[in-house]
């Protein structure tokens, strides 16, 4: 271990961190009082530059996924991040900080004896969230991590956005947890399907006729892709994304040059005509809107992401529905209610997704059939249920809503009350996406937004959108302005007046 003199202490920013190198490790430096605090300098989930994240209310938060940790530990406090930053000793001589260019050693929690057994079903972004936190809390008990997939545990949103462009491959797509964190405690990872979970019984049995007793349970299998009741819909040819091995069998059968057709202007509708036409694919894209995302985003963003999509080569058809597929040994066209034939080798299913809850008993279901939980996600007594598949309470109005990072908030929140906390959800939503080289975020979840307040044009570059009841910010639509975003991260778990938000972003 060497010691080195890295930066003066006038040129720490107590409201931004710094990044310096010692020897090979590059570090960040976080000035608070006469403190300084040193830490790896890249964000643990996917490598974003710390220095360019924003220091407020005690945590620094990520510039590009809003993971937040605590700034005097660097303790991770916020997914997506699911580990702790690692930590170097740092001190002030004279005028200069010096950092060891070795991290401190991780402090293990003490692991009691403890006979319980612990179940998570499902192993994507709440399952893996919940299992993170168990183990960083010390449970020390038997914990079961079921899930379908042979390779679970993997980060779903690089689906749509970056393999089916050809950017990455399938098998290369981030683990969610890192090997080391895997053999902590005793946890039993097993691959199976879950045929039913008696809730009453506390018990599960699995599609092999295995039976596993439990204590606490945690449902995270999230929703399965649709497939539009229509004549066709089975051929070969017409897929859905919701996996990595869905992703590898695309790109298998994608050619360059050749027509796809995508059914659905959703976000991920959307994502996967940006990453097909990226791979050189003929994208033509059906749309029950005349301007996609104006429910979500409003009218005028909506209609820069469809012009965005055009330049870039993207045919929409629509409004209008699909009548059927067409073909027969696979695929080979999809006909239009409005009359249109789309003569197309590759159909790409964007059609929603529908809880995965079918094996649940003993627990009543919503209309969607999602699970119903309180603010702490807990379905029934020992029974919690977080992402997808969830129903739960946000501002006091029920709500389900299918983002990969609120999936990880609940996931956090579920396995600390499986542990005997009582905590509720509080957080904000937020999610990201990502479309012919642009990335927007979203902050809070606007349902009765009738007003909205921009700064800067969304048609010409970096904006950000307030979409208000009245004077009351609900959410935030941005592309750029990564400071305010993140510092409104914060400030927006509690109620946000318009004139202060408007402020806050300068």
């Amino acid at each position: 271990m060497t010691q080195h003199a890295v930066a003066r202490l006038d040129q720490l920013d107590p409201n931004r961190p710094l990044r310096v190198q010692a020897g090979s490790e590059e570090l960040i430096l976080i000035r608070q009082g006469d403190l300084v605090h040193a830490y790896q300098a890249n964000c643990p989930h996917a490598g974003a530059p710390l220095e360019e994240g924003v220091i407020c209310s005690g945590l620094l938060v990520c510039p590009w996924h809003k993971a937040a940790f605590a700034v005097d530990e660097g303790a991770v406090c916020e997914p997506p991040a699911l580990a702790d930053l690692r930590r170097y000793r740092a001190w002030v001589k004279g005028d200069e900080v010096w950092v060891d260019d070795q991290p401190l050693a991780k402090a293990e929690p003490p692991r009691h004896s403890d006979a319980r057994c612990f179940v998570v079903v499902g192993a994507g972004a709440a399952g893996s969230a919940a299992v993170a936190t168990l183990l960083r809390h010390g449970f020390a008990g038997r914990l079961v991590w079921l899930d379908q997939e042979h390779q679970p545990a993997y980060d779903r949103t690089a689906l749509s956005k970056f393999v089916i462009a050809g950017q990455m491959p399938p098998d290369e797509v981030p683990a969610l947890l890192e090997a080391d964190d895997l053999r902590k405690g005793h946890l039993i990872r097993q691959h199976g399907k879950v045929r039913t979970l008696n809730s009453e019984k506390r018990q599960i049995i699995l599609a092999d006729g295995q039976h596993i007793d439990y204590d606490a349970c945690l449902l995270a299998t999230g929703g399965k892709a649709q497939r539009p009741a229509l004549p066709g819909a089975d051929l070969p040819g017409v897929f859905t994304l919701r996996s990595r091995e869905d992703a590898a069998l695309l790109l298998d059968a994608a050619e360059p040059g050749q027509p796809v057709v995508i059914v659905g202007d959703g976000f991920i509708g959307l994502e996967a005509a940006a990453a097909l036409r990226k791979y050189g694919l003929q994208v033509h894209l059906v749309t029950r809107h005349e301007v996609p995302l104006a429910k979500q985003l409003g009218e005028r963003i909506g209609r820069s992401i469809r012009e965005l999509h055009e330049r870039k080569g993207v045919v929409f058809h629509g409004p209008t529905e699909v009548e059927r597929f067409e073909g027969q040994a696979k695929v080979e066209a999809v006909l239009l209610a409005n009359g249109e034939r789309l003569q197309a080798p590759l159909v790409l299913l964007g059609t929603g997704v529908k809880p995965a809850t079918a094996y649940v008993q003993g627990v009543a279901l919503a209309d969607d059939k999602s699970l119903p939980v309180n603010a702490e996600m807990r379905a029934a007594p020992g029974l919690w249920a977080a992402g997808d598949i969830a129903t739960f309470p946000l501002a006091d109005r029920p709500v389900r809503i299918e983002h990969w990072r609120l999936a990880q908030q609940h996931g956090v929140i579920a396995a600390a009350n499986m542990l005997g906390e009582q905590r509720r959800y509080e957080d904000v939503p937020f999610f990201w996406t990502y479309q012919h080289g642009r990335t927007y975020e979203v902050l809070g979840h606007a349902r009765d937004w009738n007003r909205i307040e921009f700064v800067g044009q969304p048609e010409q570059g970096d904006f950000v959108a307030l979409q208000c009841v009245d004077e009351q910010v609900e959410a935030v639509i941005a592309k750029g302005y990564s400071d305010a975003m993140a510092q409104l991260s914060q400030r927006m778990k509690r109620p946000l007046r318009l004139d202060e938000a408007l402020k806050l972003i300068g």
